[in-house]
């Protein structure tokens, strides 16, 4: 799988751990930074891993700020983009079973390594349940097409 992530200055330490995760799991990654200790402003970080997800240039992305939120705001502007912050194993599966989550979104603050490794890879074994599911996506692709026209 081809994994693109990026973290603002508070998610620095573990987006680097991730990126171990994933190399360790075979997948392919495109690592956009932070590369600074220095302040930056995570909707740029998010505007660039989203926009490889809804053109998809990569299958999923990853997401790390002091909180996860702001990113998952962040990322959900794009048409496609599925940004879900997740704080454990159980919201990691329910993203991707019920959702079809393709950005996952972490705290750099609140989260050790030992757990971010196993919702990362809870997160990235987990595929879309599908059935019931499908009608409610399309809604939200209805929704995307619908408000973009009002802006």
């Amino acid at each position: 799988m081809k994994v693109a992530i990026g973290s603002d200055h508070r998610g620095i330490s573990l987006r680097r751990k991730v990126v171990e995760i994933l190399r360790q799991g075979g997948h392919e990654v495109v690592d956009v930074g932070t590369f600074s200790d220095g302040p930056c402003d995570y909707p740029d970080i998010a505007g660039q891993v989203a926009r490889l997800v809804a053109r998809r240039e990569v299958d999923r992305g990853i997401l790390i700020c002091g909180t996860g939120l702001g990113m998952a705001i962040a990322a959900n502007k794009f048409p496609g983009v599925r940004a879900a912050p997740c704080h454990d194993e159980l919201t990691a599966e329910l993203s991707r079973l019920h959702n079809d989550a393709n950005v996952l979104c972490l705290s750099g603050d609140m989260l050790g390594p030992r757990l971010v490794e196993r919702i990362v890879n809870t997160w990235l074994k987990t595929e879309f349940e599908g059935g019931r599911h499908l009608v409610r996506l399309q809604k939200i692709r209805e929704l995307e097409c619908r408000n973009g026209k009002l802006l």
